[in-house]
């Protein structure tokens, strides 16, 4: 039977529980507004591991817009029920004094790769993802981590963290998943009308076209994106776009 906590202190005690010992755990953390690529994370993970954590918070110190983060799609209800059909084993859902005792005091930094493509356009956004990320990874305390490859920048982020810090816990990489017309799915594809996605869709299929990155954008904004950045980087192409307001990300392989 699903549990789900909203109290850290609660949740720490479980975990040093005899339940929870010598069993891998697998930790899906999310933002809500669960679609078809979370929920095969979190398959992924009840397959692999003997416990699966996922989490749910909507992280306010990783939006670098106001804007954004009200706008932000969430349905705790719709979550819920999709993670308890799935059998998940905990769901963790603190509000921001638990996972933020310190009002966002301390904060976690990287001073090179998270200057440039996302980051030289969302100051602080990578700080935010980070933090709550070491956070959730000292709560939990995970066998393994699960983070999708559509933010490509972040995953690469978070890995070397675990690195750097000498983190017990492995992350794993899951695939990008996409919808029939090719549009990586994301919580914010929400906020578009049906049609719009029809043509966000066209973001992942300029980028496979094998042109050019200057032709890529200047193809990209006749098809009317508003382009933030599109670059080589690790033998892919990432992006960052803005359509009707909502910004999208994609990456694909070289």
């Amino acid at each position: 039977m699903t549990k789900v906590i909203s109290n850290i202190k609660q949740f720490t005690k479980l975990r040093k529980s005899k339940s929870l010992t010598d069993k891998s755990i697998g930790l899906v953390p999310t933002m809500g507004a669960l679609h078809e690529g979370h929920l095969s994370i979190v398959k992924r993970s009840i397959k692999e591991n003997d416990i699966t954590i996922v989490t749910i918070f909507v992280n306010p110190t990783q939006f670098n817009s106001k804007e954004d983060l009200l706008k932000y799609p969430q349905n705790l209800k719709g979550d819920l029920f999709k993670l308890k059909k799935l059998k998940v084993d905990f769901i963790l859902v603190p509000a921001f004094n638990e996972i933020y005792p310190d009002n966002y005091a301390y904060v976690l930094t990287e001073n090179e790769l998270s200057k440039i493509l996302c980051g030289k356009y969302r100051p602080g956004h990578f700080d935010g993802v980070l933090t709550v990320v070491m956070k959730l990874l000292n709560i939990v305390k995970p066998t393994h981590a699960y983070f999708g490859e559509k933010d490509y920048q972040q995953l690469k982020l978070i890995k070397a963290m675990v690195d750097t810090f000498f983190i017990d816990t492995k992350i794993i990489a899951h695939p990008i998943v996409r919808n029939k017309n090719g549009l990586a799915l994301s919580s914010r594809n929400e906020r578009l009308s049906l049609e719009q996605q029809v043509l966000a869709a066209e973001l992942h299929k300029t980028l496979s076209s094998g042109l050019s990155i200057t032709k890529i954008k200047s193809t990209l904004k006749q098809k009317g994106f508003v382009v933030e950045y599109v670059e080589k980087f690790d033998n892919r192409i990432l992006s960052g776009v803005y359509l009707n307001k909502v910004r999208l990300i994609d990456n694909v392989k070289i």
